[in-house]
């Protein structure tokens, strides 16, 4: 290389998204990560925060990452969710988005309301 070429320059790279996930956590290729937005210690969001722990442990069996996000504490990450009412319970992963907003009345409403698959279903 001669000392009058300007050097060449590289595009940069983009690195992949990072998908957030909780210390521990145990990710498998099944995996499901859920949000769910709450509004403080009010009933509805205990009770929405019940149920959708009650689907990653009893019908996910554990293969999903929980987080809850209190907008009052959080609203940046609301804002930036688009949320506009609460509880507001969206699953990231797998892809396409889906948003389930308020508290549903059973396990199986949730289940279609987010388009889940129960594990034992996966791949059949």
């Amino acid at each position: 290389m001669d000392q009058d070429e300007p050097p060449v320059k590289r595009p940069a790279r983009k690195r992949p998204l990072k998908v957030p996930t909780k210390v521990g956590a145990r990710r498998s290729v099944a995996g499901y990560l859920l949000r769910l937005y709450v509004a403080g210690t009010s009933n509805r969001s205990r009770q929405a925060i019940l149920r959708a722990r009650e689907l990653c442990a009893n019908e996910l069996r554990g293969e999903c990452v929980l987080e809850v996000i209190d907008i009052y504490q959080d609203p940046r990450r609301a804002r930036d969710a688009q949320i506009v009412a609460t509880p507001t319970l969206v699953r990231e992963i797998p892809r396409p988005v889906r948003r389930l907003i308020g508290t549903s009345g059973g396990s199986g409403r949730l289940f279609s309301g987010l388009g889940l698959q129960a594990l034992g279903e996966i791949g059949t």
